[in-house]
């Protein structure tokens, strides 16, 4: 059982790129599990037919982009590939607020106690606001929308993890191509260039001008000798003899390859989902890790996840511009007890061609297929594409799901993760934030479109899914403690957003970074 690895990482999301980073830059021999692909510019999906879609159920012949999960009440929008929830992300790196901390945290986990790996962060990621003299006009709608509501206070530009060229100016011919990029190599000796206001964020930049992990922490990684393995995914963890054994199956020409590593340090970091439905298949159906908390799976959370579309008199060209770039923050609690933040949203070129020219994307994924039809429907009746606002927001939701592994109804021999949630205790929430959405687009002139998805199926729609694998004081009243660390289990850790134990309200992304920095600093004093 000596193993070839000290740490093997499950994951290369927010989670896993920071500690595969600093436990390599501190001389262990760390192997990094990745199920979804290496993606560069020359292979982000882009046309109708190329692979969009990460299937949980058939790896094997469809493991692209994006792992879009259909449950009772919640989808669920999750990257696939080196760099994890980074390739999909909005860019966002925002605090938490620091009341957060005061309930449901382990006592270990406050805000001063996280202000210095938010640092650590952000010295990796570098973010920063849209330059005063590149202002999409979404960005422009929500200012103006703040200050017609009288919430002019609570405006603010947000800091996203983008390179920018202040000279790029929308005016020059062809602006938002590639020729308008300035390249420049990082400090991890990654080639990027600078934002052409693309809109392209959730579909790959083709300038890299996105700070994604696979550029920074997971880069000083491999420099630092660490192995990241694509297309490997992860069937089962078990412990002998002090070392942890972990069995997966190597993608390989259509087919599952099994193979197996063994190494006395597992960090998890497959995400929400991923690293709750790999321990609970440890517990309860391969029975490697039964003393796993009984909690397992419980206070998940989709963050209070919602959008509203609305269509404008004025243009909001919504593929440009980084996807978010603003917000107007109701964290305080002050509208029908509901605390949530407000941001604009974009969406990618490959929208507009759909809408406008009814090209369809070819992807075989039901609930995906009806959000962009109902959509299509919409702006064909009341508006032009450009027309078009989505306004976003997070919320704090009640933390009420549970994962559990069901039986699948297509195939009852096999059993799939499935989610059990409680509508009605996030509604209230829910509905402040719908009700704060049509005021601000009606402030600036907006018709919002009823978001059926929430009004007649109360079903969300949310790229942050927390908790699963939350932290706690014992295996009673969480999965790990204040440091990432399993209970009962020495040196398996957990690292990414199933740990959180409570909705965060806003872009959880630095705060999931911030506690790996923190986990990956225990880590190697223990």
């Amino acid at each position: 059982m000596a193993g070839t690895f000290d740490a093997i990482i499950i994951g290369s999301g927010f989670g896993g790129s920071v500690t595969a980073c600093r436990l390599s830059e501190q001389g262990l021999k760390v192997l990094v599990l990745e199920r979804g692909r290496r993606w560069d510019s020359t292979s982000y999906p882009r046309a109708p037919g190329d692979p969009w879609v990460w299937d949980q159920q058939n790896p094997a012949k469809k493991n692209g982009w994006l792992d879009f999960r259909v449950q009772r009440g919640v989808c669920v929008a999750q990257g696939s590939g080196v760099g994890g929830g980074s390739l999909i992300y909005a860019n966002v790196l925002i605090d938490a607020p620091n009341w957060l901390f005061d309930h449901d945290w382990p006592a270990e986990i406050t805000f001063e106690g996280l202000r210095p790996y938010y640092r650590r962060v952000e010295e990796m990621l570098c973010p920063c606001p849209v330059p005063a003299n590149q202002l999409p006009e979404r960005l422009k709608i929500v200012r103006d929308a703040a200050e017609r509501t009288g919430y002019g206070s609570r405006f603010r530009a947000l800091p996203v993890a983008i390179t920018f060229d202040p000279e790029w100016n929308s005016q020059h011919e062809n602006a938002y191509r590639s020729q308008h990029s300035r390249s420049w190599v990082n400090a991890n000796g990654k080639k990027q260039g600078t934002c052409i206001h693309c809109g392209n964020c959730y579909i790959g930049c083709p300038v890299h001008a996105r700070n994604t992990l696979d550029l920074n922490y997971l880069a000083r990684a491999e420099t630092q000798g660490a192995e990241i393995r694509p297309l490997h995914m992860v069937r089962c963890i078990s412990r002998n003899n002090g070392h942890y054994r972990v069995d997966f199956d190597r993608i390989a020409e259509g087919k599952l390859i099994r193979s197996s590593e063994t190494a006395p340090m597992v960090v998890m970091a497959a995400g929400s989902l991923g690293s709750t439905e790999l321990l609970l298949r440890c517990r309860d159906q391969f029975k490697t890790l039964p003393e796993l908390s009984p909690v397992l799976g419980r206070y998940w959370s989709a963050n209070g996840d919602f959008m509203t579309i609305s269509v404008h008199e004025r243009l909001a060209f919504p593929t440009q511009g980084p996807t978010i770039t603003a917000a107007i923050d109701f964290l305080d609690g002050s509208q029908k007890n509901g605390r949530f933040i407000v941001e604009d949203g974009g969406f990618p070129e490959v929208f507009r061609v759909f809408f406008e020219e009814g090209i369809p994307f070819q992807i075989k994924n039901l609930g995906f297929n009806a959000m962009v039809l109902g959509l299509a429907l919409f702006l064909r009746r009341f508006g032009g594409f450009n027309q078009m606002m989505p306004w976003f927001a997070q919320s704090i939701d009640a933390s009420t799901g549970e994962l559990y592994l069901g039986r699948s109804l297509v195939k009852p021999w096999r059993k799939r993760l499935k989610l059990k949630w409680d509508t009605e205790a996030s509604r209230e929430t829910i509905d402040a934030v719908f009700d704060m959405h049509k005021q601000l687009a009606a402030a600036t002139g907006g018709k919002p479109l009823v978001p059926f998805a929430w009004t007649m199926l109360k079903t969300l729609i949310t790229p942050h899914p927390l908790g699963g694998c939350r932290m706690g004081t014992s295996a009673q009243s969480g999965v790990v403690d204040h440091a990432g660390e399993v209970f009962n289990y020495r040196n398996l850790y957990v690292s990414d957003g199933s740990v959180v134990p409570r909705a965060i309200g806003l872009n959880p992304s630095k705060t999931i970074a911030a506690l790996a920095e923190r986990t990956a600093e225990i880590m190697l004093q223990n």
